[in-house]
C-alpha cells in the first residue's frame, strides 16, 4: 500500500513558556507540516535536568485544538501508565471534537522510571501487559455501546463512552514501540508504528524491525500495509540537504511519517523546514 509522505514538528514544550508555545503552533499550523505534537511527560527529561517546567500534554492539546485550524495534531506519545485508560479515552474523544477530528492518538507503554517513582504511579512492572489492556479498553469504548471488560490490570463495567469520536472508527492510532511484544500490540492495534530504541537511527535495523513487524501483522490475517511506519530526528536547522537524505533512506524502506524536533530557537528551524525540507520530502513516495 502506498502512502504519503506527512511530516510534522514535535516541540516538547520543557523549559519554555506559554507564549513560546502558542508561536510553535502558529508557524506549524502555516507552515504546510501535517501534524504536530507535544510530549507526556509530568518533568522535564534529558540532559537539561527532572526540574524544569513542563506543562500537562492533554491540556496543552485541548488549547492546541482552539489554536490551529489545518494541522493535525497529537502527543507523541501518552504515557499509558499516567491515566486510567477510560478516562483516557474520554480525554481523547474530547480532543478530537475540539479539534474537528484532528487527532493522531499517540501512545507507548511509559518508561520514566522517576516520574513514577516522584507521584507514586504504578505499572512499570508490567507495563506492556497495562498497555494491552488499555488499548482494548479504549478501542472498545470508542467504538460499542456499552464495554465490559475485566482484565488482571483494568476492569469495566457495562461502561458508557459518549459521545464517540468525530473521526470513525476512531482517531488514527500510534504505537511508540520496539522489542516483539510490543510490535504484537502494534500490529493488532496500531494505524502507525513509531520506532522506538536503537532502530530509530539506524535505517537497517529499522527495516530489519519493519519486515518483523510485518510477519507479525500476517500471523494475525492483517495486512502489514495497513500499518504506516514513523521515525523522529532532532535538527538544528543546518545542512538541510543532510537531513533530506536522512529521512529518504527511511522513506526507501517504507517509512513515511517523520516528525522533526527542533535544536535551538525552534521558529527558525520550523522556518527552515518548511522552506527546505517539507517540499523536497513531499516529492517522494512509499
Amino acid at each position: 500500500m502506498d502512502h504519503p509522505i506527512r511530516l510534522g514538528i514535535k516541540y516538547s514544550g520543557q523549559d519554555s513558556t506559554v507564549e513560546t508555545i502558542r508561536a510553535v503552533w502558529a508557524a506549524v499550523d502555516t507552515g504546510g507540516f501535517d501534524h504536530l505534537w507535544g510530549f507526556d511527560h509530568l518533568a522535564s527529561v534529558g540532559p537539561i535536568g527532572p526540574d524544569k517546567a513542563v506543562f500537562d500534554g492533554w491540556t496543552l492539546l485541548g488549547a492546541m485544538a482552539l489554536a490551529t485550524t489545518r494541522v493535525r495534531i497529537g502527543l507523541h506519545v501518552t504515557g499509558n501508565t499516567y491515566r486510567n485508560p477510560a478516562l483516557l479515552a474520554k480525554i481523547a474523544t474530547s480532543v478530537d471534537h475540539l479539534s474537528g477530528g484532528r487527532l493522531e492518538f499517540g501512545i507507548g507503554a511509559a518508561w520514566n522510571v522517576l516520574e513514577h517513582n516522584m507521584y507514586g504511579i504504578e505499572g512499570l512492572d508490567h507495563r506492556v501487559g497495562r498497555l494491552s489492556e488499555g488499548l482494548r479498553i479504549i478501542a472498545g469504548l470508542w467504538t460499542e455501546e456499552r464495554l465490559t471488560f475485566d482484565g488482571r490490570y483494568y476492569r469495566v463495567d457495562d461502561a458508557i463512552h459518549n459521545p464517540k469520536p468525530v473521526q470513525k472508527p476512531y482517531p488514527p492510532i500510534w504505537i511508540g514501540a520496539g522489542g516483539e511484544l510490543m510490535l504484537k500490540l502494534v500490529a493488532r492495534y496500531a494505524d502507525v508504528w513509531d520506532i522506538a530504541g536503537d532502530a530509530s537511527g539506524d535505517v537497517e535495523k529499522a527495516a530489519a524491525a519493519s519486515r518483523e513487524l510485518d510477519g507479525l501483522c500476517q500471523a494475525i490475517g492483517r495486512d502489514p500495509g495497513r500499518v504506516r511506519r514513523s521515525t523522529g530526528v532532532l535538527w538544528d536547522g543546518s545542512e538541510p540537504a543532510k537531513l533530506v537524505d536522512e529521512l529518504g533512506r527511511f522513506a526507501d524502506v517504507g517509512f513515511s511519517e517523520f516528525l522533526i524536533s527542533p535544536r535551538g530557537e525552534p521558529i527558525r528551524v520550523i522556518e527552515a523546514a518548511a522552506r527546505d525540507v517539507v517540499p523536497q520530502m513531499k516529492k517522494i513516495k512509499v
